[in-house]
């Protein structure tokens, strides 16, 4: 069973809490509050993203990469995957 369909409720509550701060910011800028507590909400909703990037990372090395019984061609090509992936989401 894929790690994302075995964690799906744990990753949808994360994602729902992303969802939630959202609109918390959008509710913020259309308030006009102070642009410190925008930037304070900004930065809880890029942790909350970094912090789902991380499961799922993890998860996805472990289950694709890690296990036992991956050939050696797959695992390269998953490094690979995983390393474009990884490039593209710290520019």
């Amino acid at each position: 069973m894929a790690h994302t369909i075995r964690d799906k409720q744990k990753l949808l509550t994360r994602v729902r809490r992303i969802s939630g701060q959202a609109q918390a910011l959008e509710k913020a800028l259309n308030e006009q509050v102070d642009c410190s507590q925008i930037l304070q909400q900004i930065a809880a909703i890029r942790g909350a993203v970094n912090g789902l990037m991380t499961e799922v990372l993890d998860g996805h090395i472990r289950e694709h990469v890690a296990r036992d019984g991956v050939p050696q061609v797959q695992r390269a090509k998953d490094l690979e995957q995983i390393s474009r992936l990884l490039r593209s989401y710290l520019k």
